[in-house]
Formats: structure tokens, C-alpha cells, sequence
């Protein structure tokens, strides 16, 4: 018992200095915007003055400077430092979930290595969900969810679903098939 209340004590500890509502925020901002800088390579490049093919690096000192800017600007919002808390743990528990969906799939498998062939289902599944969390941590779930508990039986619900549903319809009816899509790409070739 003296073992787990030291240990919990150890974390009430990071929480009173602020570990889970600066710290960890920050990092994870100044990462992702740093990242994404860096990939997109958005604030220019410089060429590698010391290698002979003259390799051009994404600017580096500006990245980080903009992704540090920014990840203090976010960390100064404590209503953002709250949104990017409780999305970041739902995101943790759907990821949980997928894990454990692929392990009792994977346990009634085959004895081969596991091999998901239908991704694209379970991107959009896991897309939509985490949309949904994150329209829930803003609150906007909520108000949604009100709204169509207000109105359900009116004439603008019924017209809104009814728009979706063509709309889904059409999208649908208007995607190419694969085998279309290969044959008009190898006649282009």
C-alpha cells in the first residue's frame, strides 16, 4: 500500500508543477508544428555548403523558432491546453480499442502473421470517430446532440438527413470503380 501512494504521490507531485498542463502540451505542439515544418518545408531551404551535391535542408532555425512560438501560444490557452488534454486521452482509449478489435481478430485468424486486407473500412470508421471526439471536447457534440433531441420530428431534421443521405448517394454512384480507373490510366500511358 506504502508503495502505490508513493507513486501516486509522485504524480500529484508532476501535476503541482505542471508537467501534464505545460510541459507535455508543449512538447507535443512544438513536435507536431515542428514536423509538419519540416516536411512541408514551408519557411524555405538552405543548401548543405559542405557536401558536394549541395543538399538543400529545410531551414531549421526558423522551424523551430515558429514551432516554438506557437506551442507558447498554445500552452498560454488554458481552454486549448484542455482541448488537446481530453482529445489526446479519448484518441489513446480508441487506439486501445483498435489494438484489442486486431487481437480477437488475430486470435481467431489464421497462424500466419496477421494481415488486415479491408483497411479502408477501418480508416473511416476510426477517422469518424475521432472526429466525433474531437467535436465532443469542444462541446459541439453536445449542442448537436440537443438540437436533434429538440427537433427530431420537424421538417428541417428530416430535410437535413434527407440531403445527407443523396448527398452520400451521390458520392457513391459517382466514385469510379478500381478496374475503370486502371484501364483509363493505362490507355493514358
Amino acid at each position: 500500500m506504502a508503495e502505490t501512494s508513493v507513486f501516486r504521490g509522485g504524480l500529484e507531485f508532476l501535476d503541482k508543477v505542471g508537467i501534464y498542463d505545460v510541459v507535455l502540451p508543449f512538447l507535443l505542439t512544438f513536435t507536431l508544428v515542428f514536423a509538419l515544418l519540416e516536411k512541408t518545408k514551408i519557411l524555405g531551404v538552405q543548401a548543405d555548403s559542405y557536401s558536394e551535391d549541395k543538399t538543400e535542408y529545410p531551414k531549421r532555425n526558423l522551424n523551430s523558432m515558429v514551432a516554438f512560438v506557437i506551442a507558447f501560444f498554445v500552452v498560454a490557452s488554458s481552454q486549448l491546453v484542455a482541448l488537446i488534454n481530453k482529445t489526446v486521452s479519448s484518441v489513446f482509449i480508441l487506439l486501445l480499442l483498435a489494438v484489442m478489435f486486431m487481437l480477437v481478430i488475430g486470435t481467431f485468424g489464421r497462424d500466419e502473421e496477421f494481415a488486415f486486407n479491408n483497411k479502408t473500412v477501418f480508416i473511416v470508421i476510426m477517422g469518424i470517430a475521432i472526429v466525433l471526439i474531437f467535436l465532443d471536447a469542444l462541446g459541439w457534440l453536445q449542442i448537436g446532440y440537443n438540437f436533434l433531441k429538440r427537433y427530431w420530428s420537424t421538417e428541417v431534421v428530416s430535410s437535413i438527413i434527407f440531403i445527407v443521405l443523396i448527398a452520400i448517394f451521390i458520392w457513391i454512384m459517382g466514385a469510379r470503380p478500381k478496374s475503370i480507373s486502371n484501364n483509363v490510366k493505362a490507355d493514358e500511358d
